[in-house]
């Protein structure tokens, strides 16, 4: 990703319907995984650390994060107190294990080798330990944001658990999200393929009455999650273990 793009996640990541949304939903999922007392974790690919203090709720967390300038900003988030390394996928984690729960947040789709990535990261994993990762979905919905944002690809069901599987995970759930905003969400991205536009709709920061009302439908799907999986979305969720 670009520097600008990192910016402008800094600025947006505590207010913004989308990350406040996808927190609340994460949180959900990571409450019924069953981890242990204190659970070792570790966010790879952790940004500018929007996610950090919600996983610091469950246990010892640590970090990696390739780009210099959305570390800095990740520790002075936390004000020092998780270990962020430099590093990246699939050959350059920094750190050896065991965890109990691997994070990969929307960081899959920018990595060149995801097989091998998935390969490397159950290394990383205890034997009774989960990977939770989350990707864009669907490539028709592919647009100039993606490529600002340096995406190598957006997934379907399908692709997502035959990367998974190729990579010896068994996957326990696998399930689109952000599925009730869909409709709105599929006719903002062609208004912007129509008009050219190189920033996706809905980066900023909407009015406030309209962001809560996105943030309150978004992150009411992590009711949904806890009973069943949701058959389409902006985005998927796997929930991965080793065999």
């Amino acid at each position: 990703m670009e520097r600008e793009a990192y910016v402008e996640m800094a600025q947006v990541q505590d207010i913004h319907w989308w990350f406040r949304g996808r927190r609340e939903i994460l949180r959900s999922v990571i409450c019924g995984l069953g981890l242990p007392e204190s659970p070792s974790i570790l966010s790879i690919g952790c940004g500018t650390g929007g996610n950090l203090k919600m996983l610091m709720e469950f246990g010892r967390v640590k970090a990696v994060e390739m780009n210099d300038y959305a570390r800095s900003i990740a520790r002075q988030r936390t004000q020092e107190r998780i270990d962020i390394r430099a590093g990246r996928l699939p050959d350059q984690i920094p750190f050896v294990g065991p965890f109990d729960l691997v994070c990969l947040f929307d960081v899959l789709e920018h990595v060149e080798c995801d097989v091998d990535s998935l390969i490397a990261i159950r290394s990383l994993v205890t034997e009774r330990g989960f990977l939770l990762l989350t990707v864009p979905a669907y490539s028709w919905m592919w647009s100039a944001h993606d490529e600002r944002l340096h995406h190598f690809r957006r997934y379907n069901a399908r692709q997502l658990r035959g990367k998974a599987q190729a990579a010896d995970w068994s996957v326990n759930k696998l399930t689109y999200y952000n599925t009730l905003l869909f409709p709105l969400a599929v006719i903002a991205r062609l208004v912007d393929k129509a008009l050219g536009r190189k920033q996706a709709s809905g980066t900023g920061i909407p009015p406030a009455p309209l962001n809560a009302f996105f943030y309150r439908v978004f992150s009411s799907e992590k009711y949904w999650l806890r009973l069943s999986k949701l058959p389409f979305g902006v985005s998927l969720m796997a929930q991965l273990s080793k065999k």
